[in-house]
């Protein structure tokens, strides 16, 4: 028979699995280690992007003078030649510039993967090092190759084809976005080599010797092993450069001398932002192209992902 005193020693010697709650201290500690991230986050992050929201819903000139317009915006934006301009040349620039600098920058990826090739960490490295330097200094180093009867593209034209010394590549409308399009294309294939040799280094060496056993050349390799195997990595690499291309402004900026160049050939859509927002002064404006650069790209983000099937995989 159980007695009172024999149950009370048996709760007594019974562990306590009770979840015991932590000292103050230490449950405020993760808040403490996070709460730098999150101050900077909401006043350079979240704050920003619900100001930029609100203004475009106004005309400004200055912080103080703002005038609520609705949607006056957004309408005046649709309506204006020199934004539909600017999104045209944007387009063609980003066109060109995957049309040159994917294909290019995995050809020197396959390339430099190769075993046979001496010095190729040399090699990628000369090749990448261009990216490493800002589009302003590249925009600058550009001007200066691109002057008429001195400039090293003329001299090097004149000699090879027989081009007129005198061209003017930044001065005439037709020449400015094939000269934007050679400059970018230096800067930005080392990079997309990069990205094309992480993925390359990803696939099997099996699967080749399997594909060369069933009699497959060099190209079919390429179409049925190299491409799916850097299939996501080639995906990444054409949505970044979209996106890197719709935001182009410094390189253009620099080279055409602060201006959109002549007749606007150089007039980019967040040049257009630039020039309404801080020459013109008035920021709501830019807001509201700045959102409808940011639409327009997430748009196309999607399609592209549709169309490459990377949502089925």
């Amino acid at each position: 028979m159980r007695t009172p005193d024999m149950l009370a020693d048996r709760a007594a010697a019974r562990p306590d699995t009770r979840r015991r709650r932590p000292p103050r201290r230490d449950r405020l500690a993760p808040y403490l280690f996070v709460a730098p991230f999150l101050i900077l986050f909401l006043v350079f992050g979240a704050y920003p992007l619900i100001k930029s929201v609100i203004l475009a819903f106004y005309i400004t000139s200055g912080p103080r003078d703002q005038v609520f317009v609705g949607l006056e915006n957004f309408r005046f934006l649709l309506s204006d030649p020199d934004f539909w301009k600017a999104v045209r040349n944007t387009v063609v620039y980003t066109f060109w510039s995957l049309a040159l600098q994917v294909p290019l920058g995995l050809g020197l990826a396959i390339l430099l993967n190769s075993r046979w090739v001496k010095g190729r960490e040399f090699f990628r490295l000369a090749f990448f090092s261009p990216n490493l330097v800002g589009q302003v200094f590249v925009g600058v180093l550009f001007s200066v190759l691109f002057v008429p009867q001195y400039g090293l593209v003329n001299r090097f034209l004149h000699a090879t084809v027989g081009t007129p010394l005198d061209t003017r590549w930044l001065g005439e409308p037709s020449l400015v976005m094939p000269a934007l399009v050679l400059t970018s294309l230096w800067m930005y294939v080392g990079m997309h080599m990069v990205y094309f040799l992480a993925g390359l280094q990803t696939v099997e060496r099996e699967l080749y010797e399997a594909a060369q056993l069933d009699g497959a050349g060099s190209w079919g390799q390429f179409w049925h092993v190299t491409l799916p195997g850097i299939r996501h990595v080639l995906v990444f690499v054409v949505i970044i450069s979209t996106i890197g291309s719709f935001q182009l402004f410094e390189l253009p900026w620099v080279m055409l001398g602060r201006s959109p160049g002549p007749d606007g050939a150089g007039l980019t859509i967040v040049m257009y932002l630039y020039i309404n927002g801080y020459v013109a002064g008035d920021l709501g404006y830019a807001s509201a192209v700045g959102w409808t650069l940011a639409l327009g790209l997430l748009i196309v983000s999607l399609m592209q992902l549709r169309l490459s099937g990377a949502w089925r995989s």
